[in-house]
C-alpha cells in the first residue's frame, strides 16, 4: 500500500497550552516536606513523638493518681485495671511516674537541642564568615570545651549548684554546641563564596545582615538534622545521669531514676524496669528515625 497526503492529518499546536505549567512549582521546604511525607517509618516516629509529647503534658494532669503519692498498703503491685504498669517500693502509680518522667526528658532533650542551636549558629557562622585568625581562635577554644568530658563538668557543678534539671541541662550544654557549631562553620565556609553573597555585598549589606538573613537560612537543612539527632542524645544523657545518682533527686519521677531503682527488684518486680527503660529506647529509636528521614528529605541529591 502506497502512502499518500490523504492518509495523513496535520495536528493542530495550541502553543498556549504547550507553555502550560502542568505541576506547580514547589519551594525547599515544600519539597523536604512532601519527601519526608513519603518516608512512612520517620512519619510513624513523628506521629509517635507528637503522641508522646501531648501524653507527657496532660496524663500527669488529668490522671487520678499523682506520681508523689505513697500508698504502702499497695507497693509493687504488678499491673493491672488501676495501676497499668502497677507501682513501686512506696506504692506510687508507674504509669503516671513515667509519663512525669517523659516531661523530665523531653524538657531537658528540646532545652538543649535549642541552647545549642543557638550558641552553634552563632559562634559557627562568625567563625566560619571571618576565617583567618578569628576562625583559629575560635575553633581552637572549641576543641579545648569538647576535650572536657560532660560528666566531669556535672560533677564539677554539682558542687557549685543544686541537684536538678537546670543543672543537667547547663552541663550537656557547655560542650554540647560544639558539634552544632562546627556543622554551621562548614556551610558558612561552602556558601560565602557563591554569587548570591557577593550580590548582597554589593547592595550594601553589612557582616550581620550576610550571616543571619542570608548564610545560615540557606544552611537550615543540615542544621535541623542535627538539632533533631541532638535531642535524643541529650535524653539519654539525662537518663545515664539520672540513673547513677547525679541528675533529678527524688520525689521528682526520671526515667533514669526509674531505671536505676527498678534495677534492684528487676528479678522480683520487672515491670518497675521494665516501662522506663522501653520508653527511654522508643524514644531514642523514635528521634533516630525521624532524624534519619528528615536527613534524606534535606538532601539535594535525593530530590525526585
Amino acid at each position: 500500500m502506497q502512502l499518500t497526503k490523504e492518509h495523513f492529518e496535520p495536528i493542530s499546536v495550541d502553543f498556549r497550552q504547550a507553555e502550560e505549567i502542568k505541576r506547580p512549582s514547589l519551594s525547599f521546604w515544600a519539597d523536604v516536606w512532601r519527601r519526608l511525607k513519603m518516608n512512612k517509618v520517620a512519619m510513624a516516629s513523628l506521629i509517635f513523638i507528637l503522641i508522646l509529647v501531648a501524653c507527657a503534658i496532660f496524663i500527669p494532669i488529668f490522671s487520678s493518681h499523682d506520681y508523689r503519692t505513697t500508698e504502702l498498703t499497695g507497693k509493687n503491685q504488678p499491673p493491672s485495671a488501676e495501676h497499668w504498669f502497677g507501682t513501686d517500693d512506696l506504692g506510687r502509680d508507674v504509669f503516671v511516674r513515667v509519663w512525669y518522667g517523659a516531661r523530665i526528658s523531653l524538657e531537658v532533650g528540646f532545652a538543649a537541642a535549642i541552647i545549642d542551636l543557638i550558641i552553634g549558629m552563632i559562634w559557627g557562622g562568625i567563625a566560619g564568615f571571618y576565617g583567618g585568625k578569628v576562625d583559629e581562635i575560635m575553633m581552637r577554644i572549641a576543641d579545648i570545651l569538647y576535650a572536657i568530658p560532660y560528666l566531669l563538668v556535672v560533677i564539677l557543678l554539682m558542687v557549685v549548684m543544686e541537684q536538678g534539671v537546670g543543672t543537667i541541662i547547663i552541663a550537656l550544654t557547655i560542650t554540647g554546641w560544639i558539634g552544632m557549631a562546627r556543622i554551621v562553620r562548614g556551610q558558612i565556609i561552602q556558601l560565602k563564596a557563591q554569587e548570591f553573597v557577593l550580590a548582597a555585598r554589593s547592595l550594601g549589606a553589612d557582616n550581620s545582615r550576610l550571616i543571619f538573613k542570608h548564610l545560615i537560612p540557606n544552611a537550615l537543612g543540615p542544621i535541623i538534622v542535627t538539632l533533631s539527632l541532638t535531642v535524643p542524645n541529650a535524653i539519654f544523657a539525662e537518663s545515664f545521669l539520672s540513673f547513677i545518682g547525679l541528675g533529678v533527686s527524688a520525689p521528682v519521677a526520671s526515667w533514669g531514676t526509674m531505671s536505676s531503682e527498678g534495677l534492684s527488684a528487676m528479678r522480683y518486680y520487672p515491670w518497675r524496669l521494665m516501662f522506663p527503660a522501653l520508653f527511654i529506647s522508643i524514644t531514642m529509636l523514635a528521634f533516630n528515625l525521624f532524624g534519619d528521614g528528615l536527613r534524606d528529605a534535606v538532601d539535594p541529591r535525593l530530590r525526585k
